[in-house]
């Protein structure tokens, strides 16, 4: 296998681990709610911890919190075939790299909701919570009273409080969206050329 392609599964496994220390200090140095600012109001570290999905969307109990762990172990899965079978097929190298991107975010959440219960003694297996701790609420303000529903209401942008993993998911994902004309031509000549040389012999 080239080096170019071995790239994508050293970028995955630093990503994990990066994110995997990030999680371990916070848990190991602050508590819940702490806040330590390196950019003022606008950017800090605030400890959380997600029981559930993307923007703290939850499934009912302790059954729901199984089967979303067991999805995401599922998924993870998938991706990481996904990646292998491309790298194999040697697919675009940037479309290879996005997904390696996606494939480290998925498994450096799984780690914490699949072994962090049991680590910290909090919960068995599989019912761990994921940990975050980026925060950049960069504009506060309040919804004009005009717009429908939200008017008064207040706002604050960027909400969300995530962690290295979700970080490279999102990278991963709008890189592959934004380049996805450039990344699926090349698979198609590059299957174009293969069926030609398959007709020559």
């Amino acid at each position: 296998m080239k080096v170019s392609y071995i790239k994508p599964f050293l970028t995955a496994a630093f990503i994990i681990l990066a994110d995997q220390i990030i999680k371990i200090w916070v848990k190991s140095h602050m508590y819940i709610g702490q806040e330590i600012k390196f950019m003022g109001d606008r950017g800090m570290l605030h400890y959380t911890e997600n029981n559930g999905m993307a923007w703290g969307l939850e499934l009912g109990g302790d059954f729901g919190k199984l089967l979303l762990t067991l999805f995401r172990i599922a998924a993870v899965c998938g991706i990481g075939y996904g990646l292998y079978y491309m790298v194999k097929h040697k697919h675009h190298r940037g479309l290879i790299m996005n997904l390696s991107f996606i494939f480290a975010g998925a498994m450096g959440n799984i780690v914490d909701s699949t072994f962090y219960g049991v680590i910290y003694k909090y919960a068995p297996i599989f019912h761990g919570r994921v940990v975050d701790m980026f925060y950049f609420p960069l504009i506060s303000g309040y919804f004009p009273k005009w717009i429908p529903y939200w008017g008064g209401e207040d706002f604050i942008f960027f909400r969300p409080i995530f962690n290295l993993a979700d970080s490279a998911i999102s990278i991963g994902v709008f890189l592959i969206l934004i380049n996805q004309k450039h990344y699926f031509k090349h698979e198609v000549k590059e299957q174009t050329s293969l069926n030609s040389e398959m007709v020559e012999e």
